[in-house]
């Protein structure tokens, strides 16, 4: 685990002789409070707080910001926070490194003209091509008042959250675990993408990896045997019904060695992404090395799910925040290795640390619909129609909704937060169905649930247009809870051995695409969706804004926007502005 630092730049006035000494203690004391704010609510993806680096001394003319510079290199920096109280010399201050992400806040007060030093130093970064995010106060402090007023820290947090999201993910890599699925376009592997914008190499083994590694015995035996002991005593018993016609049943024998297969299938895949040293011990020493990935997917249909039992047990538990060993940080795996839904469950987990569900984005149904065909309506959140998010493949089991929080809410924690109850429920609330074999000709287990409501969510997703290139798009909402009538009728017209997440996104009549709940489902650019605890859209914006990749559709309000001050150069419209912006300065690794 690398932990990619934020540095913390305090820049002054350099005129030595009276104004500089003055601000010395001032300018160190906002540096030291916004690293403790930082430090204090952001966390890395395995629970460790934030690091912050702070100058060693306050920055006035270039010498100083060369050897602050110096240090972040050393430090592992990967974006930077410059903070001032007064004038300063903006373009012998500023930070220059064209990589890492950067902001600056002016404080607002009136001893010292701080905005006046904002205005200035973000005209030199515009000037140059390195964007800055520029934070201002909205009332004027008194000059010894060090507090970090809300809507400052807001903004500090939701660029400190995007930037070290952008942080842990360069240098790593995505796994593809085959190729193509069906001719799905998003598992067709767009390597620039990943290496211009996502700062990520992109690595590729064939399936029959998988197959080498269970023949050869290489995956850690003792580990397998705690694995299947786990399975027997928690998975096993919720095995659910099996839909199929008798003669493609599978034999209680056969569904057993499926359960063996996968099982092992679990075990090479997760060394796959991260290595595993128990394997050198085994004299494989370059198996034992991984893959360095921080995401990937599985093909699977059709060659291996024609053929061999799903990805779908191996995909949910690598998704999940615990498993056999209790609770641990999930690893993204994309079902159908849908490269670009892989990439927006990435930019997910990185801002929130959460857990993300992989769906269909299946069906819209509208109240009229819904009351023709069950003869019954939708009421409450769900009342102006749902969407059916449900997958043949897999999604996380905490997407059950049966993790709680202090008041017994359904949501989504971080593995940290996860509770031994929180596990219990979720296993409880999960069937692992015998696998449709029209679908999957191979056997295999479905994961199964139903999501309760209600819930804070994010749908999210990234497409790539020729021409245009990467672009993100959002739609917040809640998972809803629907008569289980409703939910009976409607959920055996698709398949009732997969998961289920009813989900109705916020609706806004100023934006087209959020007109109704039938505008989302209409101009959703894919098939796929990743989907997440909470209304995270502008922390997504902010982020989607330092990788130069456009927002093509949301629904948050424009207040929340928080983008770098050169997009103003770019027009009024906002979504307008945000495509120039992008095109203009391009992605950060190109």
């Amino acid at each position: 685990m690398k932990y990619p630092k934020i540095g913390i730049r305090p820049i002054i006035d350099g005129r030595q002789g009276g104004v500089r000494e003055s601000l010395e203690d001032k300018t160190m004391n906002l540096a030291h409070a916004v690293a403790d704010l930082l430090s204090g609510k952001l966390k890395y993806r395995d629970g460790t707080p934030v690091q912050c680096v702070i100058a060693d001394s306050t920055i006035g003319r270039v010498a100083e910001a060369a050897a602050c510079a110096e240090k972040f290199e050393g430090a592992g920096v990967c974006a930077t926070i410059s903070v001032t109280s007064c004038w300063c010399y903006g373009a012998e201050t500023m930070d220059m490194n064209p990589h890492w992400p950067k902001a600056v806040w002016g404080f607002n007060g009136t001893e010292r003209p701080g905005a006046v030093y904002l205005a200035a130093v973000l005209a030199a970064y515009s000037q140059k091509g390195l964007p800055a995010y520029g934070i201002y106060g909205h009332d004027v402090q008194d000059i010894e008042d060090n507090t970090i007023p809300g809507d400052v820290e807001e903004k500090l947090l939701r660029f400190a959250r995007a930037a070290v999201a952008v942080g842990e993910m360069r240098g790593q890599s995505y796994l593809s675990i085959g190729s193509v699925t069906m001719g799905i376009a998003g598992s067709i592997i767009n390597t620039d993408f990943f290496q211009k914008y996502l700062g990520m190499r992109t690595e590729s083994v064939d399936e029959v990896e998988i197959l080498r590694r269970m023949d050869l015995g290489i995956y850690d035996h003792e580990e397998y045997e705690k694995a299947m002991a786990w399975v027997n005593k928690y998975i096993k018993p919720n095995e659910g019904w099996d839909k199929n016609p008798a003669e493609k049943q599978k034999t209680r024998a056969e569904k057993e060695k499926d359960w063996e297969f996968v099982v092992k299938m679990t075990l090479i895949v997760n060394d796959l992404y991260h290595g595993n040293p128990k394997l050198r011990e085994m004299g494989f020493k370059e198996e034992a090395l991984g893959h360095h990935a921080i995401a990937g997917g599985f093909q699977g249909q059709r060659q291996w799910t024609d053929w061999m039992p799903n990805g779908d047990f191996t995909e949910t538990l690598l998704n999940t925040t615990f498993d056999w060993n209790g609770r641990r940080e999930p690893s993204i795996l994309a079902t159908e290795n849908d490269t670009l839904n892989g990439t927006a469950m990435l930019l997910g987990y990185l801002l929130t640390n959460q857990p993300m569900i992989f769906s269909d984005v299946r069906t819209y149904w509208s109240p009229e619909a819904v009351k023709r065909v069950t003869g019954k309506e939708l009421s409450g959140t769900a009342r102006n129609g749902i969407i059916h998010l449900i997958n043949s493949g897999a999604t996380t089991m905490d997407g059950s909704g049966q993790c709680q929080d202090s008041e017994g809410n359904p949501t989504m924690k971080p593995f940290w937060e996860v509770t031994a109850e929180d596990e219990k429920r979720c296993l409880e609330h999960t069937q692992w169905m015998p696998a449709d074999r029209d679908y999957f000709r191979g056997g295999g287990f479905s994961v199964h649930f139903l999501s309760r409501g209600e819930f804070p969510a994010t749908m999210v997703r990234v497409n790539i247009v020729d021409g245009l290139g990467p672009v993100l798009q959002l739609a917040e909402g809640w998972v809803v809870n629907i008569d289980p009538e409703i939910h009976d009728v409607l959920d055996k017209r698709t398949d009732p051995t997969w998961p289920t997440t009813w989900f109705t996104p916020r609706t806004d009549a100023a934006k087209d695409a959020f007109k109704d709940v039938y505008s989302v489902m209409n101009n959703w650019g894919a098939n796929h969706g990743a989907i997440t605890y909470g209304h995270i859209g502008a922390d997504l914006i902010t982020l989607a804004a330092m990788l130069r990749i456009p927002v093509c559709m949301h629904n948050v309000e424009d207040k929340n926007l928080f983008r770098p001050s050169a997009w103003n150069a770019f027009g009024m419209d906002k979504e307008g502005a945000d495509y120039r912006a992008c095109q203009n300065f391009g992605p950060i690794y190109k």
